[in-house]
């Protein structure tokens, strides 16, 4: 590695520790990236790229040293949290639409049947995995 990446990576690791020490001088004290990249004077893309190893250092010791969860997976957990609410909402929705679709079928084919027509012929045995609309005569 070059000089100047060395130098970034000693201000990174520096600013890290300022940072949970609770002593930021350049940035608002919050541990996130976004400060640890003010607080070291790093571009944050450069950070996330060129030093995603210090980065998850970063967030490993604010999870071991502070016992607190990082803001990035606090957000993650939310969001996951809301999806799998909707997820449920979506397959109870889809289970009564489904139930809907079977009801207003079998209300279609009484509505469109004439009074006094005689039923189609039985075709033979009937599929378990057929719903029938009236039962079989026998």
């Amino acid at each position: 590695m070059n000089e100047e990446k060395q130098d970034e990576r000693a201000r990174i690791r520096e600013a890290m520790d300022r940072l949970l020490a609770g002593q930021p001088t350049a940035s608002n004290g919050s541990l996130t990236i976004v400060a640890l990249a003010a607080e070291s004077g790093v571009h944050r893309m450069a950070l996330q790229k060129r030093h995603a190893d210090l980065k998850n250092e970063f967030y490993e010791r604010v999870r071991t040293e502070t016992q607190q969860v990082p803001e990035p997976e606090k957000q993650l957990r939310a969001t996951v949290a809301k999806l799998r609410k909707s997820l449920a909402n979506k397959e109870t929705q889809l289970k009564e639409l489904r139930q809907l679709v079977t009801h207003l079928t079998l209300a279609s084919a009484v509505l469109t049947q004439k009074p006094g027509t005689p039923p189609p012929p039985e075709p033979g045995p009937i599929p378990d995995n057929v719903v029938l609309f009236r039962p079989p005569r026998d």
